[in-house]
C-alpha cells in the first residue's frame, strides 16, 4: 500500500470512528488530508472505492492482531478466534458492522477472510458443496451478533423486561410470562458469545457428520 493511500485510508477510518460512516465523504476525507477530493481518485477510485478499501483495511487488522488464524490447527479454535477478533474489531469501530453488512468481500484481505472460514469448514469435514452456503451462514450469524452488540440491541437495559417488551395485559405473551425470571436476570454477555460459539461450532460439526454433497 503506498504511503498517500494509507494516508486516505487512516483519515477515512479516523472520520468514521468520530463521525459514523454517515460523516465520510470524499470532500470529508479530502480536506483531512489536505488534499482536492479529485486527488483521491487515483488512489481510492469512486466512494464505493474508499468504503471497499475502509473494509479492506480493517479487515486486515484481522491479520495484525490475530496472526493465529492461519496457523491454528484446531478447526474449532480458528472459529472461535475468528469470531472473537471481529467482534473486538467492532468494539473499536461499531460503523464497521454496517459496512461488513453491505459491501462485497471483493478487496483482497476480504477475500482472505472469506477464505479462512473456508478452510476451517473445509478441515471440519463439511462438503465441499455445502462450504460456501454454511460459510455465509456462519459469517451472517457472526455479524449479525457483533451488530447487534455494536447498536446496543444487546446491552442493559434500563426498563423492566416486561416495560421493554411493551405494556401488554397479563397472559398477552405466554411465552415471556413463561421465560420471565430469566429475562429479569442481568446478562454476562461474554458468555453469551463464548456459549453461542460453542453451539455454533456443535452445528457445523452436525452439517459435516451429516456428509451430503
Amino acid at each position: 500500500m503506498s504511503g498517500k493511500r494509507e494516508e486516505i485510508l487512516d483519515a477515512a477510518v479516523a472520520i468514521a470512528d468520530e463521525r459514523g460512516l454517515a460523516g465520510v465523504s470524499m470532500r470529508s476525507v479530502a480536506q483531512a488530508v489536505g488534499v482536492t477530493p479529485m486527488a483521491l481518485y487515483p488512489h481510492v477510485g469512486d466512494k464505493a472505492g474508499l468504503l471497499d478499501a475502509m473494509l479492506g483495511r480493517l479487515l486486515g487488522m484481522v491479520f495484525q492482531t490475530a496472526p493465529a488464524l492461519s496457523v491454528v490447527t484446531d478447526w474449532r479454535e480458528r472459529v472461535r478466534l475468528f469470531a472473537r477478533t471481529a467482534r473486538t474489531l467492532a468494539q473499536g469501530h461499531p460503523w464497521v458492522t454496517g459496512l461488513l453488512f453491505s459491501r462485497p468481500a471483493v478487496t483482497p484481505d476480504a477475500v482472505t477472510t472469506v477464505d479462512l472460514l473456508y478452510l476451517a469448514l473445509l478441515d471440519a469435514g463439511v462438503p465441499k458443496s455445502q462450504v460456501p452456503r454454511l460459510e455465509r451462514l456462519v459469517s451472517t450469524y457472526m455479524l449479525g451478533w457483533i451488530a447487534s452488540e455494536a447498536g446496543g440491541r444487546f446491552g442493559p437495559g434500563t426498563l423492566d423486561p416486561r416495560g421493554r417488551r411493551g405494556r401488554l395485559p397479563d397472559g398477552a405473551l405466554p411465552g415471556h410470562d413463561a421465560v420471565m425470571p430469566w429475562l429479569a436476570q442481568p446478562v454476562d454477555w461474554d458468555a453469551e458469545f463464548d456459549r453461542d460459539l460453542d453451539d455454533l461450532v456443535m452445528m457445523i460439526e452436525t452439517l459435516a457428520a451429516r456428509g451430503q454433497e
